[in-house]
């Protein structure tokens, strides 16, 4: 008789590697220098990761500033974020009057600025800046967005025309699976967790790298693991669809 597979099982095994990798980590003492590297290399890097987690990012601004590089700016836009959150979910302001409001405050700012500055100093009245958004940032985003939405259809169209029910499966359940914990929250509070998670996951996962490295390489191992279970005593009998698709390039 096959061992049977229960979720609580599966989660009894992951917290029992958790809390001997914890044990572990406490009681091994840091090797600094030439022998710190040699420790590290050891490591396999999540998701077989080579480059450094800042040129992962493009290393550009917007990799210095989910990894904190300037801690200013990114406080300020994590701060933000979650006022913008807060005003949308706990204050109930809709989304066009949070735009419209923001925009007389900027305007009423600028107005202040031409006509007060004036007359304060005797000398004549400073021009108050202007916010020109370039056209090309538009044009990027644009760009990648679509780029992401057509790598994601793709792959979509291509679990279900491939004929590989066993991947068909496990690809509906993920979507399945999304969709009832999209219904626990509206999309708003989602984007706001996707956007805290960017914004801290990176920089804690480059400070203690080696740590979770490791860690994660035992968890992929557990679920590796319970997945040939699971292959061996159901998956595998599931049969393969000889549908042939033709590909379009």
């Amino acid at each position: 008789m096959p061992e049977i597979i229960t979720a609580e099982n599966i989660f009894n095994e992951i917290k029992e590697t958790i809390g001997e990798n914890v044990l572990k980590q406490k009681s091994v003492s840091f090797i600094e220098g030439d022998k710190a590297d040699a420790v590290t290399s050891q490591f396999k890097r999540l998701f077989g990761r080579q480059k450094p987690i800042h040129r992962l990012f493009g290393g550009g601004k917007s990799a210095d500033v989910l990894l904190w590089r300037n801690k200013k700016i990114s406080g300020g836009v994590l701060a933000g974020a979650t006022a913008i959150w807060v005003l949308l979910e706990w204050l109930d302001y809709h989304f066009l009057t949070l735009v419209c409001f923001t925009l007389i405050l900027g305007m009423l700012a600028q107005f202040l600025w031409s006509n007060v500055s004036g007359l304060l100093s005797s000398r004549s009245a400073s021009k108050p800046p202007r916010l020109v958004v370039p056209n090309d940032v538009f044009v990027d985003i644009g760009k990648s967005v679509g780029a992401e939405v057509n790598e994601a259809l793709k792959f979509l169209q291509d679990v279900a025309l491939g004929g590989n029910l066993k991947q068909f499966l496990i690809v509906v359940g993920s979507l399945w699976a999304a969709a009832i914990i999209g219904s626990w929250c509206n999309f708003i509070t989602v984007l706001y967790i996707g956007f805290v998670a960017a914004h801290t996951l990176p920089v804690l996962y480059e400070r203690y790298e080696d740590q979770v490295d490791s860690f994660g390489d035992q968890v992929l191992d557990q679920l590796q693991h319970h997945y040939r279970k699971l292959d061996t005593v159901l998956l595998s009998r599931i049969p393969k669809g000889k549908l042939t698709a033709k590909k379009f390039e």
